[in-house]
């Protein structure tokens, strides 16, 4: 995860979410999310 750029990191949590991935890896994305202080403003619609 720490090679990824934050950008990259983003882009993989928001496709993990779209394609409805495993619950478990979905909470890894958001814990390094959270260690690089990101967050993701996600539209609904």
């Amino acid at each position: 995860m720490r090679n990824l750029s934050d950008e990259m990191l983003i882009e993989a949590y928001e496709r993990a979410l779209h394609l409805n991935l495993n619950d478990d890896f979905i909470a890894i994305i958001q814990s390094e999310m959270e260690r690089r202080s990101l967050t993701v403003t996600q539209s609904l619609g």
